[in-house]
């Protein structure tokens, strides 16, 4: 494995809740991106931040190690969520927050803030 698949792969086994996006969640620069962001706040979920832009590689490296080929990618506790459309879903169904809570114990609402971490 490259230097940056193991980057993201710490990252992915790491953080409680990461999400792989373009942008930040201050400057979001994809509506998707924008969406699973926005799903992932309303469950309260402490989330780190990564934004693939930077490098053209990055996409690469992340689909191939996730499985998953478009941004943004949502992962809890090491395991692949989803994208936009079913963080969304499993946010309106209440689902989101039960999949934290088993995750990550029921205090995990506001347990960090949202972060970035850049990938070089």
């Amino acid at each position: 494995m490259t230097e940056l698949g193991n980057q993201i792969k710490e990252i992915i086994e790491g953080e409680d809740v990461a999400l792989f996006m373009k942008g930040t969640p201050q400057f979001v620069m994809c509506g998707n991106s924008q969406r699973a962001l926005a799903a992932l706040r309303a469950a309260g979920a402490p989330v780190t931040a990564v934004d693939i832009l930077p490098d053209p590689r990055f996409r690469q490296e992340l689909s191939a190690l996730s499985g998953w080929p478009t941004i943004p990618q949502v992962f809890v506790r090491g395991e692949l969520v989803g994208g936009a459309d079913i963080v969304e879903e499993l946010e309106q169904s209440g689902e989101l927050e039960r999949t934290l809570q088993a995750k990550l114990g029921a205090e995990y609402r506001g347990a960090g803030e949202e972060r970035v971490v850049a990938v070089a």
